[in-house]
């Protein structure tokens, strides 16, 4: 049984105009969070607020901003037990999607910059990507295996479209014949559909599409700048014309929110040609917490009490649960419902018979490449 509410654990409650407090919507129009406050590890807190002079009103709207960033290492190691890779390319830092339930955005922090509108205005590239991942690649003793890309930022974000950097990425990999697997909710990606299409026959490649909810209205409200959901269903319908191996990310799954659309995502995804699915229940970690709840309250006021009471019934009565194994699912009677339709819709639909696995044998370090790194 959820418990209830309490107000002590929910400092928003305490407050009946906390959404009255967030950022001018002017301001943030586009925009995903509802506020901005300072990175948790910054020495002082600052937020926003209107001195009563309507000073605030002078303040311009937040615009995407973009800097380069130099990494030192373009594939990031993991050895999480509950995920499915042990390697990751994050081309960009920060997201232009604006999705409100990000598990990213905390990320952002690192920089000194806020999880909250930062996060999807102020962006990071990293130029030297592609070079980079040449060179990784082409080192002695490299052993490969699939790269995982999207698990953090979405890499066909908006900006995608000017640097070019999955682009590039994907040039590197089809000539080292490097497996990778990629996760977006951008029908961009149908851009490098040539390039994943050869990759494809090689079994070398397969894409999974982020499919939230099919609601126009919840979708625009939840990631503003993300594709629609028919544009999405677009994208799987076209990377299964080409041979692609597509899925469906049903993610994050929110209790009294979208968990009613399961099977007509499932239904609809397969329908576009998608031949494997994947669900992740609702991600609260650190600055994500209020930035959802703010959202939540703003947006559906009514549902608010109820959707986080399911929620915590879920993550032992906690807003979020790290555990591993129970993160992704969550734990208890209705985590176990969302999960059993889950697999009877994929069943039925005949979802996930296999899971491709991409090859590995097909590596191969150009010429070219070993003997430019031989310079060094």
């Amino acid at each position: 049984m959820a418990r209830p509410l309490d107000p002590h654990l929910d400092p928003l409650l305490m407050k009946p105009d906390a959404a009255a407090a967030a950022i001018d919507p002017d301001r943030r129009r586009g925009r995903g969070a509802q506020s901005n406050k300072s990175g948790r590890f910054e020495r002082l807190q600052a937020e926003t607020f209107d001195d009563g002079w309507e000073s605030l009103d002078e303040l311009p709207p937040f615009k995407t901003e973009v800097q380069a960033e130099k990494a030192r290492v373009i594939i990031t190691r993991n050895d999480s037990p509950d995920i499915g890779f042990d390697r990751s390319i994050n081309p960009y830092r920060g997201c232009e999607h604006g999705c409100s339930y990000c598990f990213a955005r905390p990320t952002h922090s690192y920089m000194g910059l806020s999880a909250g509108l930062d996060f999807e205005s102020k962006l990071f590239y990293k130029p030297d990507a592609a070079r980079m991942l040449e060179k990784e690649l082409s080192a002695p003793g490299y052993k490969p295996r699939t790269i995982a890309i999207g698990t953090n930022t979405d890499p066909y974000q908006p900006i995608e479209r000017q640097h070019r950097l999955m682009r590039e990425i994907l040039e590197v990999l089809e000539r080292f014949n490097h497996p990778v697997g990629i996760v977006t909710k951008s029908a961009l990606v149908l851009r490098d559909a040539d390039i994943l299409g050869r990759m494809a026959e090689r079994g070398l490649a397969k894409v999974a599409l982020s499919v939230t909810t099919l609601d126009r209205k919840l979708a625009r409200a939840m990631e503003p700048r993300a594709a629609t959901p028919d544009r999405r269903l677009d994208a799987i319908r076209g990377l299964a014309d080409v041979g692609v191996p597509v899925g469906v990310l049903v993610a994050p799954i929110i209790p009294a929110l979208n968990d009613a659309e399961i099977e007509r995502i499932l239904d609809s995804a397969v329908a576009a040609g998608a031949n494997e699915a994947g669900y992740v229940l609702l991600r609260l970690p650190l600055e994500v917490n209020d930035i959802f709840k703010e959202w939540l309250l703003r947006h559906y006021p009514d549902r608010y009490r109820h959707v986080l009471s399911v929620l915590r019934s879920m993550r032992g009565g906690k807003d979020y649960d790290s555990e591993f194994g129970k993160r992704q699912r969550g734990d208890g009677p209705y985590a176990w419902q969302i999960g059993r339709r889950f697999e009877i819709a994929t069943k039925r639909l005949g979802l996930n018979r296999r899971h491709l696995k991409l090859r590995t044998d097909l590596f191969s370090p150009p010429a070219d490449s070993v003997k430019q790194l031989s310079l060094f």
